[in-house]
């Protein structure tokens, strides 16, 4: 005896399953409705309580298609095909279930039912599913409230889902910006229409100042009126909409529109007065009676207003519109745009940091850039371009002076990072260079060796790439360039007669890296043919994301050699108008003309 069974029952049970007609007598005894659906969607067999439900015999339903024949609407219209969630899951080969779907009965009436569908297979193929049908109406009220229950828990549960996915993504999305004004527009484009009908952005730029930055609505609809964007009055203590309260650092608001007549009238008597004493802003239009013109315009219903950043340090205030009154937002609604409020006036405020480091950050590397001095027939000409919005500001330098011997120095530099530590460590390498270059006359590697040496213990520069030359022979030419590159991209040299190519030659270990005792950084050296010019550029230039390097020394030498016979200044300005889109680099350029024969 095993698991408290007689073996002989075991045996007898294992009979009676194998005997043909077994499950056919297990489902003519089930008091649940069983139809079975072959992989068509056409009925194959019903059993009596599919009859009973369906007011249908067995016989008449063999062979249609089971949601033509059933499958109604709440108002017992046909339903696509498409929307069928049972010939989906037959279609798919997946179980699925239904609850509060409406099927024909023979009689012509509808019937709501529950439904819950398993595939059929056989050897591994597809052949149909089997529906079981239970009548909503036969549940017992216990049943029904714990469907509804579990129905209300769902829905609660999905929408808090789809709350916390919009706020994971919007935390995503402002966070691979750090400019203002296209993290705003990214926020809209969010929110509208996932979770309102219209958003408003509004910034604090100064005592009292007010400016909306940003107006998004439903697709089609004109967001750039004149009246909506840009400054609005100034918010007063004495302001009393939700907005002005929010704005001078009160709490979210909720709010239906027309809710409080009151409130309504006390705003109309502010306004009545600051018109009578000559105080309201634009026109004697306060900032209460702007916004809500806005809101009466777009028809708003249930509006929310939160603040953006901290309670002690508001950067502004974002409002959300709904249009629809059935709809109205809720404090669950309040609450999640609370924490985006949060977030986004975080970004804005990281975002005006970063502004003004970045504003110093790029004067203080302008300020930096030497004029270039203008030697007998030699012309020059540098082009310094910071990186393009949302990037930082780097390293990048360029610099020519006249030495001693009387030869011309070119300096084309980068010192490793992008901020404002990487500018100073800029500035500091660039007075160093100088005097080490002037201090005595020797070729471009010992310059370069005795500042590797000097610069851990005067600089803050970890590491940087560079290339010195000298521009050596007399005023009259012919002229020499004497160089050495500390793991800098090469000088690039053209000739009026159509040749082009980067000196590659004199290549050393970048600055930093410490070439050891008793090493030495290789010169190069190479005749200037007469009209030539000479190219120097930093890695912004050639490279760009999402290329190699190959390709971008290629393009730049097709777009300077196009160029050869322009003027210099005119040479530089098409270099960088030609350089693809998706840079996140500085560029420093530093050009060299000689004199035609």
């Amino acid at each position: 005896m095993a698991n408290g069974v007689e073996p002989g029952a075991r045996d007898a049970g294992r009979r009676w399953a194998a005997e043909p007609d077994f499950w056919h007598r297990v489902a003519e005894q089930l008091g649940t409705a069983l139809t079975v659906i072959d992989a068509a969607g056409r009925i194959v067999a019903a059993n009596p309580a599919a009859e009973l439900l369906l007011d249908r015999p067995a016989a008449a339903m063999r062979g249609a298609d089971v949601h033509d024949l059933l499958h109604r609407g709440p108002d017992g219209g046909r339903i696509p095909r498409d929307q069928c969630p049972l010939l989906q899951a037959l279609a798919r080969g997946t179980a699925a279930r239904g609850d509060g779907d409406y099927y024909l009965r023979g009689d012509g009436a509808l019937t709501a039912v529950s439904w819950s569908a398993s595939p059929l297979t056989d050897d591994g193929s597809q052949r149909g599913i089997a529906l079981l049908l239970t009548d909503i109406a036969t549940d017992t009220a216990t049943d029904r409230g714990a469907r509804r229950e579990r129905t209300a828990y769902t829905s609660a549960l999905e929408d808090l889902t789809e709350r916390l996915t919009l706020v994971a993504e919007i935390t995503d999305v402002l966070g691979q910006t750090l400019e203002t004004d296209e993290a705003l527009a990214r926020l809209g484009r969010l929110l509208v229409p996932r979770l309102a009908d219209w958003a408003a952005v509004d910034l604090l730029t100064g005592s009292g100042q007010v400016h909306r930055v940003a107006v998004t609505g439903p697709a089609g609809r004109d967001t750039a009126r004149g009246d909506w964007r840009g400054p609005l009055p100034k918010t007063g203590r004495a302001a009393l909409s939700p907005l002005a309260r929010v704005l001078n650092g009160g709490e979210p608001v909720l709010q239906k529109q027309k809710q409080d007549q009151r409130q309504e009238k006390e705003n109309k008597e502010q306004e009545q007065h600051r018109e009578q004493d000559g105080n309201g802003v634009g026109g004697g239009a306060s900032l209460d009676a702007v916004h809500g013109d806005f809101l009466r315009t777009v028809g708003a219903t249930s509006v929310l207003t939160v603040p953006m950043g901290a309670h002690r340090q508001v950067t502004g205030a974002l409002t959300l519109v709904r249009t629809n009154p059935a709809h109205p937002f809720d404090a669950g609604d309040l609450e999640v745009v609370g924490d985006i409020g949060r977030r986004v006036g975080l970004v804005i405020d990281n975002a005006r940091r970063y502004g003004r480091q970045r504003a110093v950050a790029e004067a203080m590397q302008r300020n930096l850039l030497a004029p270039l001095p203008r030697l007998g027939p030699l012309r020059l000409a540098a082009r310094y371009q910071p990186a393009p919005a949302g990037s930082q500001v780097g390293g990048d330098w360029y610099d020519a002076f006249g030495l001693r011997d009387g030869a011309l120095a070119l300096v084309i530099g980068d010192v490793v990072g992008h901020d404002l530590t990487a500018a100073a460590g800029m500035a500091q390498l660039h007075g160093v260079l100088r005097s080490l270059a002037w201090d005595r006359t020797e070729p471009p590697g010992a310059v370069i060796d005795r500042l590797d040496d000097a610069m851990q213990a005067v600089t803050t520069v970890s590491m940087a790439t560079l290339v010195l030359a000298r521009v050596e022979g007399p005023r009259t030419g012919p002229w020499t360039l004497r160089w050495t590159s500390a793991g800098h991209p090469p000088p690039l040299l053209l000739t009026p007669d159509g040749g082009a190519r980067y000196l590659e030659a004199g290549q050393g270990l970048l600055l930093g890296a410490r070439l050891g005792s008793g090493g030495h950084r290789p010169d190069a050296t190479v005749a200037l043919p007469p009209g030539s010019t000479l190219l120097l550029y930093t890695d912004g230039l050639v490279e760009v994301p999402g290329s190699d390097l190959d390709t971008g020394l290629g393009r730049l030498r097709r777009n300077a050699l196009a160029l050869v016979h322009e003027p210099l200044d005119t040479l530089c300005d098409e270099v960088l108008a030609r350089r693809p889109p998706g840079s996140t680099d500085d560029i420093a350029l530093l050009a060299l003309r000689l004199p035609a024969p």
